[in-house]
């Protein structure tokens, strides 16, 4: 989140992406550092997917996240 924030704050567009069970804390992080980047969420959880498991959840957000980037 502090990497979002910090970009966005210098003009360059980004999205915090994260698993499903970090919407509070995300929520909670960006009320503290007063900033509520765009943020999207995958499915939860990731650490233990296979690279074939990730590519398919990457593949399902990629249109979501170029669509938070450009504010289609």
């Amino acid at each position: 989140m502090h990497d979002i924030v910090d970009l966005e704050r210098r003009g360059v567009p980004g999205v915090f992406v994260a698993s499903s069970v970090f919407v509070e804390a995300a929520s909670v992080q960006g009320e503290s550092l007063g900033f509520q980047p765009e943020r999207l969420f995958v499915e939860h959880p990731i650490q233990d997917r296979t690279d074939d498991e990730m590519r398919t959840i990457a593949d399902r957000a990629v249109g979501d996240l170029v669509a938070k980037l450009t504010g289609s």
